[in-house]
């Protein structure tokens, strides 16, 4: 099958073969179509598989057939969880759309506002924007959505159950009741999937692989260990394996900045990115990881959405998620479009319940190696056939203060609000297809 047979016109084709790229992934063959047609979708496809041109190619068909946005207006509205997420999406549609006579723009929180609002004043065919700074431009009369005709809600999963479903119903409230409706993620858990069909009609629901299943090419392995002796072990495993590039997960912010000081003491040259951390400083961050002058890059769960970074060899999981969904997120970073990649996990005895979790959510006990020099007190027990949990954690509701998409009168920068001691937990693939993916 061929680009050219999805029904999309030349000047997106020489803009997709001008990429490098002849053929569709399995997501993009089935959702263009279905999107071409006028049809709501819900889509679920592994982290790594080209979601994101699976949506921006068609619509970019679609609004190059009709008239431009007037000012203040926007056709087409994708909404995403992350600033890097964000960013990622608005270089594809760029990208895509170089050949054809749209506009486009990006919108979210912790930069300038300003700006925005004088690119809006023009109209755009393409918005992409976090729903805080959205609402935000809305209510100073920045953006209106008369003309809208697509709706698109990336990350769909995260953007309901992280707490932007409050966020989502304000937007949804001020749109057109006649638009297309897109909801592209990696899983659909139930609860999300009940939610997010009272959002579309009649959808065209799309699934490329089994759901909350991780890619075959990646290595997962479980490294029993206590607490207190993880950074160790996490510093050991570096250096032994000479790694030169490694994303590491952990689940609050103050882990994430707490360990990145441990790996610099070690002489191994780290940053963390997470949602204190300013808009500069995480691009930053994510520039020098990919040119090498940064080895390990220490993330949350939302903060890594989006994250750009090709044939990346290994992922940590420093802490294991609550969600055993975001396990599947987070090791779907490595291992893409076939290459092979290490999926390593530092496991204490009180996190066994989280492992039992993530191992039934995915059909597969991961193995166990031990260390030596970090064998643990409290070993982790090896979970059982048919083992039940006592029910997955929900994750919890975001309290007052930062959070990626944030409006801009909110603690715009990006930095804690003072007094707050709070728990905080795509880019282009090896085939150069677009994919996406958020942190904490």
């Amino acid at each position: 099958m061929s680009f050219a047979s999805l029904g999309l016109s030349a000047p997106i084709l020489d803009a997709v073969t001008a990429q490098g790229y002849t053929s569709p992934s399995p997501i993009q063959a089935k959702a263009i179509p279905a999107v071409l047609e006028g049809r709501d979708v819900m889509a679920a496809a592994q982290t790594g598989t080209g979601k994101t041109a699976g949506f921006t190619l068609p619509i970019l068909e679609q609004l190059s057939r009709g008239q431009r946005a007037g000012p203040n207006q926007v056709r087409a509205l994708v909404l995403t969880p992350t600033r890097e997420l964000a960013a990622q999406v608005a270089d594809s549609v760029a990208t895509y759309g170089k050949n054809l006579p749209l506009s486009s723009s990006v919108v979210f929180g912790g930069v300038k506002i300003n700006p925005q609002m004088m690119k809006l004043r023009r109209g755009v065919d393409v918005l992409v924007a976090t729903p805080g700074r959205l609402l935000d431009l809305y209510s100073q009369n920045a953006v209106r959505f008369k003309h809208l005709e697509v709706l698109v809600l990336d990350e769909a999963d995260r953007m309901l159950d992280m707490g932007f479903i409050h966020d989502i119903k304000k937007i949804l409230a001020v749109l057109p009741k006649e638009r297309q409706t897109l909801m592209f993620s990696a899983t659909f858990s139930k609860e999300i999937r009940a939610l997010a069909k009272g959002l579309v009609r009649n959808p065209v629901e799309i699934s490329v692989s089994p759901p909350n299943t991780t890619v075959k090419s990646v290595e997962q392995l479980v490294h029993p260990v206590d607490k207190a002796k993880k950074a160790g072990l996490l510093i050991e495993l570096i250096n032994e394996n000479d790694w030169q590039q490694g994303l590491v997960f952990t689940r609050t912010k103050h882990g994430a900045n707490k360990l990145t000081r441990q790996l610099e003491a070690a002489n191994i040259k780290a940053a963390a990115i997470h949602g204190n951390k300013s808009q500069g400083a995480r691009t930053k961050a994510l520039a020098n990881f990919k040119k090498g002058s940064i080895r390990i890059l220490v993330a949350t769960d939302i903060a890594a959405r989006g994250l750009d970074i090709d044939q990346l060899p290994q992922v940590v999981n420093f802490d294991l998620p609550n969600v055993p969904e975001d396990y599947v997120h987070r090791i779907g970073r490595t291992g893409r479009a076939g290459a092979t990649g290490h999926a390593i996990s530092l496991v204490s005895a009180d996190e066994a319940k989280q492992l039992f979790d993530i191992e039934r959510l995915i059909g597969n006990q991961l193995t166990r190696k031990l260390v030596d020099g970090f064998e643990p007190v409290h070993d982790v027990p090896a979970s059982r056939p048919g083992q039940k949990s006592h029910g997955a954690r929900k994750p919890k509701k975001p309290k007052p203060g930062h959070r990626d998409g944030q409006r801009s009168g909110d603690a715009a920068s990006g930095h804690k609000p003072p007094g707050k001691n709070r728990r905080h937990g795509r880019g282009k693939n090896p085939t150069g297809r677009p994919s996406g993916d958020r942190t904490r």
